[in-house]
């Protein structure tokens, strides 16, 4: 009713909603709830986990980060966390390696278009790719290797 209170009188707006003017002032009136400020706190929360991970993370994703904050908090669960070296977050391994050679602290330039794919000569740079295609059969695979 504030947003629309230039356009229309709040009686007609009370009216049409079924509330009475008398309760939307009081309300207006009311400090927050704890309910109202949990959910303040839980959307300043979710924006800043959504902006920790680059904006790349999701709804499935800023809930699990959510809810690992929210045990974190405990007293209860800080100690054995604590304990066990904050067990819980998910740490490289060796079964899948990081093989990104800029967060391992090697150089950053290592993108395909920082690299150099000119060959002065036939049989110096070989490009491939291979792929699958779906038919009634089964799958047929595709590879393709060029002397670039």
């Amino acid at each position: 009713m504030n947003a629309n209170q230039a356009g229309f009188p709040i009686a007609a707006m009370a009216r049409v909603l079924g509330v009475s003017k008398a309760g939307y002032y009081a309300w207006l009136q009311r400090p927050p709830s704890a309910h109202a400020a949990a959910d303040v706190a839980l959307l300043k929360r979710i924006r800043t986990i959504h902006a920790s991970s680059r904006q790349t993370y999701g709804a499935p994703r800023v809930h699990a980060d959510s809810a690992w904050a929210r045990r974190e908090a405990q007293p209860e669960t800080d100690r054995p966390l604590d304990a066990r070296g904050g067990a819980g977050r998910r740490q490289p391994s060796a079964r899948w390696p990081d093989h990104n050679p800029a967060r391992q602290g090697g150089p950053a330039g290592t993108r395909l278009g920082d690299r150099d794919f000119s060959a002065a000569g036939p049989n110096q740079l070989w490009v491939a790719d291979i792929t699958y295609v779906p038919t009634a059969a089964g799958f047929l695979y595709l590879a393709i290797v060029l002397d670039a």
